[in-house]
């Protein structure tokens, strides 16, 4: 049931909530986290007696699963009136000195800390175990330029390349987190509130290392999600390009690499295809997370200060985008524990003009000047 009206159209209620009170699933456990904070400050600075305090806290964590139904609107209201209905005319304190704003904005900040830091994690597994696949089978590979042979490489240094990439990914992961590391509770509607809320001390409780201006926590939704979210695509073009090599080296033409009949789909006509769908897959989810990066960005773009109803649609594009960029890391690891080499391909297809510019200088080193070296080797291969 809304607190704030109750007589609205049903079919706009059903377009203006839209499925935020399903998507607001993902934010109860922060939003109780919240409002048990708010609560303990509301009781330090006088505004709650201590057992008022008490009874409040005591109730918002015996929630272990909350329904939030369409007619609630969105996770704050459904914890509200939980409230109510447990304690009466006290669960209706809960909500002051806060607004639905600042709410969800530290619900959001909380759930995009906490899943930077299992992005992070992922990552690092991802990293771990693509290095001891490099170390197990360092072979000779292939390097490729314009799709075709061009010099020598090995399997470790096709690997260090992505490796190198995916930690550059883990340092913006920590400038997301630092980004997102600040307390919008406080603001209420956008302009605070007359009473003298204590911001550090919510600060503390809820491990924000700063709290944030006023007026600028609306201002920053959609600039802070969407820091996350350029990381994650960035995460996830590293392994959209990886999945390409992937694919091409498991084509019989090539067939360096393979993965147990477990990993891959057959054909529903030809009995003979393995499809190493995951690798696709992996590549196209790469485009729905920068696809999730332009719609947050165009949704926040040029908005007057200040709250506006188009924030409210920045929730799904930031949750699609950690639970596919956290998903698809898991699974690549498990790539990596089971990809196995064929050496024999590996080996036969270091043919002989990969060496050409090896070739070439060692005439170098002779003397020879380099544009001479190469066009003598370059005969040999015309």
């Amino acid at each position: 049931m809304k607190l704030y009206q109750k007589d609205i159209d049903k079919e706009i209620e059903r377009y203006t909530v839209g499925d935020d009170y399903l998507l607001d699933e993902n934010l109860l456990v922060f939003d109780i986290k919240a409002s048990i904070a708010h609560a303990k400050m509301l009781g330090k600075i006088g505004i709650l007696s201590s057992d008022e305090t008490k009874k409040l806290v005591n109730a918002l964590q015996s929630i272990v699963k909350l329904e939030i139904h369409q007619d609630d609107e969105d996770v704050h209201t459904a914890i509200e009136n939980f409230l109510v209905k447990k304690l009466g005319d006290l669960g209706k304190k809960i909500h002051t000195g806060r607004s639905r704003n600042d709410q969800v904005t530290v619900a959001m900040r909380l759930y995009t800390k906490e899943h930077i830091l299992e992005a992070q994690s992922k990552v690092k597994d991802l990293i771990n175990e693509m290095n001891n696949f490099a170390q197990k089978n360092n072979y000779l590979l292939p390097g490729y330029t314009h799709m075709q042979k061009a010099m020598p490489s090995s399997i470790s240094m096709w690997i260090a390349g992505y490796v190198a990439a995916l930690s550059d990914c883990l340092w913006s992961l920590s400038k997301a987190y630092d980004l997102t590391d600040q307390n919008p509770l406080g603001s209420a509607a956008g302009y605070g509130t007359n009473l003298d809320l204590d911001k550090n001390y919510t600060s503390k409780l809820l491990g924000f290392s700063k709290e944030q201006v006023t007026t600028y926590v609306q201002l920053s939704r959609g600039l802070i999600e969407s820091e996350s979210i350029f990381v994650l695509s960035q995460i996830m073009d590293v392994v959209a390009k990886l999945s390409t090599d992937l694919l091409l080296f498991t084509t019989s033409e090539f067939d360096y690499f393979s993965l147990p009949d477990s990993f891959v789909t057959g054909s529903s006509i030809m009995p003979q295809k393995k499809n190493y769908d995951v690798f696709e897959l992996a590549r196209a989810k790469s485009k729905v997370v920068f696809g999730n990066l332009v719609t947050v960005k165009s949704l926040s773009s040029s908005l007057p200060s200040g709250y506006n109803r188009d924030f409210q649609l920045l929730k799904k594009p930031l949750f699609d985008s950690f639970d596919t960029t956290i998903s698809t890391l898991s699974v690549f690891k498990k790539v990596f524990e089971n990809l196995i080499v064929n050496k024999k391909k590996i080996s036969d297809a270091m043919t002989p003009e990969l060496y050409a510019t090896e070739k070439a200088y060692a005439l170098v080193k002779k003397g020879i000047p380099f544009r001479d070296a190469y066009m003598e080797v370059k005969k040999e291969f015309e």
